[in-house]
């Protein structure tokens, strides 16, 4: 979906309101329509967002969300898979606690969620149902990743002095 097109349609507009005005009203409505094009975007992009919210709200097992690829919006519906597919891709031992599923929101950043999408693909599967399959792994498994084992303390400090 491109912008462009809506914000040029609105300059346009502003422009043609001036028609029977002045130079220098004209002048003054061309320069105010170049200052708030970004404005303009941002404003029409958080519209776009709370469309997308309100039509997710109104349906079961789909969300849809606008994502920006080289500065355009773009919508993107996922839709969760059914639950017997579902619970054949968690873990057992996930199942066992709870019937059911719950969303969560989850902040990654940019790096880790494009190496996670990466992967998702790789495995020929939604990043939902990688995420569920991790997590479950990772849960299952007595040990605790990413812990050195006898280290005692938190953090990951080194401290003392070097001779050369």
């Amino acid at each position: 979906m491109e912008l462009s097109d809506f914000v040029g349609k609105l300059r346009g507009e502003l422009v043609s309101l001036t028609r029977f005005a002045g130079e220098d009203v004209t002048r003054a409505a061309e320069l105010l329509s170049e200052a708030l094009d970004s404005a303009v975007r941002l404003t029409l992009l958080e519209v776009l967002s709370a469309a997308a919210a309100d039509v997710t709200a109104r349906l079961d097992d789909t969300v849809v969300e606008v994502r920006l690829a080289d500065g355009e919006p773009a919508f993107v519906v996922t839709t969760a898979p059914a639950d017997a597919e579902y619970e054949q891709q968690i873990p057992a031992a996930a199942t066992d606690a709870e019937p059911g599923t719950a969303r969560l929101t989850l902040r990654l950043p940019d790096a880790l969620k494009a190496r996670i999408e990466a992967e998702a693909s790789r495995d020929g599967m939604s990043v939902n149902t990688w995420l569920v399959r991790v997590a479950g792994r990772a849960l299952d498994n007595p040990g605790r990743p990413g812990k050195a084992a006898g280290r005692r303390g938190p953090g990951q400090r080194i401290t003392g002095y070097a001779r050369s």
